[in-house]
């Protein structure tokens, strides 16, 4: 136990009013729920691309740097929109793709298929979609895979750093009412997700140029992660069930 007197500032959870703690655990709940919801996306949205189903470091390749291997429409089809068709519906376009993408059988078995199950998105009103109504502008996706677009980057990267920084400034926040020593250990929890957004963000774009900063990008991840749920899990524990220190409790404010 350190002897280092507590700050005069610091109040532990259970000396906030029940009203404030009220609104910390629903902050936290919502933001529990949120951050579920955010992994279940990248999930869906990266997983599965290389052919296996768990989320690898080659999904991560693949979606920022591209297949060599593939085109877009490929990457596209066995990853994120793998439930869009049929089991017989998605032999048909890949077979296209391989074959050479011709005019003749995109319109005698392709276009069918996509205005089917794709043009309720991928009608070009939504100009971060890919436009799919038309021979022509389908051929967009079946060129070679380069993975997301530096422009597509740019506009998640600011949507992304702003979201995940405010997200960890509230759940901070609330932490840093936890009895949690030594101070240092404190800190680096609360610090850390900080260094990994920027760490995550920054290997989205170095990926493009040499594949092994995709580890990079699922290490951070993992990282951020597993901060949030230390710091959620005991804010939520010691707002409600905690026995506070007596040192603590009894203590002379300095």
């Amino acid at each position: 136990m350190s002897d280092k007197p507590i700050h005069r500032l610091y109040r532990h959870f259970q000396e906030l009013p029940v009203s404030m703690r009220v609104m910390f655990t629903g902050t936290l709940l919502a933001l529990g729920m949120g951050y579920m919801f955010a992994l279940i996306y990248v999930y869906t949205s990266d997983a599965g691309r290389d052919g296996n189903p768990a989320l690898t470091v080659e999904d991560i390749v693949i979606s920022y740097s591209g297949s060599k291997e593939g085109t877009k429409i490929e990457a596209a089809l066995k990853g994120p929109m793998s439930a869009m068709l049929s089991s017989d519906e998605l032999p048909k376009i890949l077979s296209w793709v391989n074959s050479g993408a011709e005019r003749g059988e995109y319109e005698a078995t392709v276009q069918p298929i996509i205005e089917k199950n794709c043009l309720d998105c991928h009608d070009g009103s939504n100009p971060h979609l890919s436009n799919l109504d038309g021979f022509e502008n389908i051929q967009s996706v079946v060129a070679q895979d380069t993975g997301t677009p530096i422009h597509t980057l740019v506009r998640v990267s600011h949507i992304h750093l702003f979201g995940v920084t405010f997200i960890f400034f509230i759940l901070g926040f609330i932490f840093s009412h936890a009895w949690v020593r030594p101070v240092w250990l404190k800190s680096v929890i609360v610090f850390t997700p900080f260094l990994c957004i920027a760490a995550d963000v920054s290997s989205w774009y170095f990926t493009k140029l040499y594949a092994g900063f995709a580890w990079v990008v699922l290490i951070a991840g993992g990282i951020m992660g597993l901060c949030f749920a230390t710091m959620w899990i005991t804010s939520m524990y010691q707002m409600w069930f905690y026995k506070v220190p007596d040192r603590v409790r009894n203590r002379e404010l300095q």
